[in-house]
């Protein structure tokens, strides 16, 4: 049984958990919530779609409902407003962070632990700090989102399915993100030179400031188009915790605790690392130019200013 507690029923909790059902990732899900009458009707809501998908047992609980959970994932938090970055929330999801760390490890402590609040970044740094749990089983969701962005724009630039589509963008899940273009490929071709090789009709130049603009403000326009983000977010999580349920070691972008990685330290961000059934166990050091590695110790110098102005 493949069971996962999702501490946080908003819109990005309940569609994770939605999203676990119908895929048939998860056979038991904890919905636990500061609202218990919400997560409830979540839960509800998703367990009477069941009769047409794989079988779930879904229902609402409490912390102490965390017991054996082989995944907790963390989504509760003030949710960023229009205008508002995610460096903004800092100081007040780490007090909720601090909270639900006192209260669910206790129940779970072999769990791998996936966080998605913002700012996801100093969160997972605060939770490796704080937990005792192993770190390599703290996993912030950092970068898989604009990873999947990247990916997703690049198909529709290039004409080409997304699955030949090969990219990362590293660093904050924030503004100071980059695309280490050096390193990416479509089809097994270095994206500098598809369109040299390609045959046919020319593709127009592609345009990297620009997708690299997109890729940063997607989350803003679709916050200010409808409020919030949380399918693309729910999907992205749910590949993370397939990884880890089917122990298959699967490369991606998430965010965890460098230990000198490009001569960075003490900071969570997002580089390619191997998530299977021993959490995100290896890292991947992609080679990097010099200007690219300059831009992740600057994501990184940004990212350890948060950490230094608020109290963890």
């Amino acid at each position: 049984m493949n069971k996962v507690t999702i501490i946080g029923c908003g819109s990005v909790g309940s569609t994770i958990a939605y999203t676990l059902t119908v895929t048939g990732i998860a056979s038991s899900i904890v919905m636990v919530d500061v609202n218990n009458e919400r997560a409830q009707g979540e839960a509800m809501d998703i367990i009477q779609g069941t009769p047409f998908c794989g079988p779930c047992a879904i229902h609402a609980g409490d912390y102490s409902d965390a017991v054996g959970s082989d995944i907790v994932i963390i989504t509760a938090g003030v949710a960023r407003k229009p205008g508002q970055s995610r460096l903004d929330l800092a100081q007040i999801n780490v007090n909720i962070l601090k909270s639900i760390i006192s209260s669910v490890v206790k129940y779970a402590p072999d769990a791998n632990y996936i966080i998605v609040s913002n700012p996801v970044d100093v969160l997972t740094y605060a939770f490796c700090k704080l937990s005792g749990v192993p770190e390599e089983r703290v996993i912030g969701s950092g970068t898989i989102l604009d990873t999947a962005r990247l990916r997703s724009r690049l198909s529709e630039c290039c004409a080409i399915n997304q699955l030949n589509v090969h990219a990362y963008v590293f660093g904050e899940h924030g503004d100071s993100s980059f695309v280490p273009w050096t390193t990416a490929n479509i089809a097994n071709v270095p994206i500098l030179q598809y369109n040299e090789v390609r045959s046919g009709e020319k593709l127009p130049p592609l345009a990297y400031d620009d997708i690299e603009d997109y890729v940063r403000k997607s989350g803003a326009r679709i916050i200010q188009g409808k409020g919030a983000t949380y399918y693309a977010v729910a999907i992205s999580v749910c590949h993370i915790c397939k990884a880890l349920l089917d122990g298959i070691d699967t490369a991606m972008t998430v965010s965890t605790m460098l230990h000198g990685e490009y001569g960075i330290d003490d900071v969570c961000l997002s580089i390619v690392n191997v998530v299977g059934n021993k959490g995100a166990h290896t890292k991947v050091l992609l080679p990097l130019s010099p200007e690219e590695e300059a831009m992740l110790r600057k994501s990184a110098d940004s990212l350890k200013a948060v950490i230094n102005s608020i109290t963890i």
